[in-house]
């Protein structure tokens, strides 16, 4: 993991200064580290309540505690890891009913509004971005779903993080990132009709906003997070 350090070290052949140019712009180990735990706890590789160790978790990576620690921090900041007085870290457990309630409610009240501002304001780039997000979940649902699970979940959480983005309100948008991130452990409930009816309802909201129907933005999305209650809500009371 460390050869991105190797390679911004690397002086160019002619023996010359370094430049702009010769810099590769790469993530840092702290972000690194924080992709690849966030990837297991989607998974399911590292399950809901698992204590994590620091010391273990820097074997694991190769790398120091000091990324690992910035990456837990970030990840305790989301909801997504808990950090106890003696025990240390450990992954979140599954969130209550009460909690996918609240969350949920939350997301109807931001949701559709960032929708419609959205069909108002999203740039070119942004419409880009939120229709390549949507082409490439209905690519992966036709082929193995079981293979292409987490990626799909992360799709989705992208999607429509990237709508919250082309807003235009950055309190908004830190908002749903926060909801967004704790949503992505049910989202792991997908199965084939699950991630058709999902990618459809997708399809609908960027139809809106790349029309830029502000009032079908809103209502498509309103639609769809009350049907992904629909289709939650079930598991969730039943503790699966």
């Amino acid at each position: 993991m460390t050869d991105w350090i190797q390679h911004s070290r690397e002086r160019p052949r002619d023996g010359g200064a370094v430049t702009a140019d010769d810099i590769v712009q790469r993530p840092s180990l702290g972000d690194e580290v924080y992709q690849r735990l966030f990837s297991d706890f989607l998974s399911l590789k590292i399950p809901p309540g698992e204590r994590l160790s620091v010391d273990a978790l820097a074997r694991r990576f190769g790398v120091s505690q000091t990324p690992i620690r910035a990456a837990l921090i970030r990840l305790e900041a989301e909801g997504l890891v808990v950090k106890k007085h003696y025990s240390g870290y450990s992954v979140a457990p599954i969130p209550s009913s009460r909690r996918f309630a609240d969350i949920i409610e939350a997301r109807l009240l931001l949701e559709p509004a960032s929708a419609a501002h959205a069909a108002r304001r999203a740039s070119t780039a942004e419409r880009a971005e939120i229709a390549e997000l949507a082409a490439e979940m209905h690519e992966l649902a036709a082929g193995d779903l079981a293979e292409h699970t987490a990626r799909l979940v992360l799709l989705d959480s992208r999607f429509h993080s990237a709508i919250a983005r082309a807003c235009g309100n950055a309190a908004i948008t830190d908002a749903l990132d926060r909801l967004l991130t704790q949503m992505h452990i049910f989202r792991l409930r997908y199965h084939a009709d699950v991630a058709r009816a999902v990618i459809d309802e997708h399809l609908l909201i960027l139809a809106a906003i790349e029309g830029r129907d502000a009032g079908a933005a809103e209502a498509r999305m309103r639609a769809h997070v009350d049907r992904a209650r629909e289709r939650i809500e079930p598991f969730v009371r039943s503790g699966q």
